[in-house]
């Protein structure tokens, strides 16, 4: 399976919510799974996407009917919240409503196991700045050595959806690589048989 987590702030602007859209129902008809967390904005965006074609996904909530979303994907597991207090700068402070929020986030970026990394992340922070939950998300991603594309730091929709492209193609290039170097490594271990 391939996995991949669009996500972002409940103030991304309405041409990026019509991009990661669109998003969704290409990546849906892809064969990947969208992994998201049910909140207004971004998560929302790309679950409709999804949707639209009959995608698979799997949304991540803090509590039973967030946003009223039915998923059954609650945050529960304990090893949720350590992965996110582990990243999260201000953890000791944050009341138990916030620390649900920022659990869902280790699951939309590992999987429901803790142990199925996304491939890669689409989303959108003010700017760029990696700010808010999706922050949360962002720091989790990079820990794990997870590509992120945060559509925040372009200011020209046409600039963004180049620059996503780029970052695509060049995750599409590593994945054919690597399956070049499997592919050898098979043949070796065969002549050597």
């Amino acid at each position: 399976m391939k996995y991949y987590a669009g996500i972002g702030s409940r103030k991304t602007p309405p041409h990026v919510l019509s991009y990661f859209y669109q998003l969704g129902r290409y990546f849906a008809q892809k064969g990947y799974v969208l992994r998201s967390g049910a909140a207004q904005g971004a998560d929302q965006a790309f679950e409709k996407g999804c949707d639209s074609v009959g995608g698979e996904k799997e949304i991540y909530l803090p509590w039973k009917g967030f946003e009223g979303s039915n998923s059954p994907l609650i945050v529960s597991d304990l090893e949720a919240y350590l992965i996110a207090e582990r990243y999260h700068p201000n953890w000791i402070n944050l009341s138990a409503g916030a620390k649900k929020l920022q659990a869902r986030n280790s699951y939309q970026v590992l999987g429901q196991d803790l142990r199925t990394p996304s491939d890669f992340i689409i989303c959108w922070t003010e700017n760029g700045s990696g700010a808010g939950g999706t922050g949360q998300a962002i720091r989790i991603a990079r820990a794990y050595g997870i590509p992120v594309f945060d559509a925040g730091q372009y200011r020209d929709i046409d600039q963004m959806k180049e620059a996503f492209k780029l970052f695509y193609n060049k995750l599409l290039w590593k994945e054919i690589n690597n399956k070049m170097k499997e592919g050898r490594k098979r043949e070796q271990l065969l002549e050597r048989g």
